[in-house]
């Protein structure tokens, strides 16, 4: 009887971990499974098969006023070049070393 309580804790130990077989994708799950894309509904299906859109679910997107703003929304493709003297790693204050 002990001998074979070892034996299928010692089977247990040598199986795949819990935690890789605990992420349910689309591929591992039945073939109906739908996991989706962490979106929130914004409505409700009929019994006739329509969807009604509900206004209190939709998202409210909060802009600020840029009008007075000093940066300008596009990133140039061809950057300035830096001065040559002044690296980030001399501002930050560490050294090279050398091991040899």
């Amino acid at each position: 009887m002990p001998l074979g309580l070892i034996i299928g804790l010692t089977r247990a130990v040598r199986r795949k971990r819990t935690s890789s077989l605990s992420i349910l994708s689309s591929k591992r799950g039945p073939r109906d499974y739908y996991k989706g894309k962490n979106c929130k509904p914004t409505g409700f299906h009929t019994r006739k098969g329509g969807y009604v859109m509900m206004d209190e679910k939709m998202p409210r997107y909060v802009v600020p006023d840029l009008t007075d703003f000093k940066l300008k929304q596009y990133v140039s493709q061809c950057p300035r070049v830096a001065n040559a003297g002044s690296t980030t790693a001399e501002s930050s204050g560490s050294a090279k070393v050398n091991v040899g």
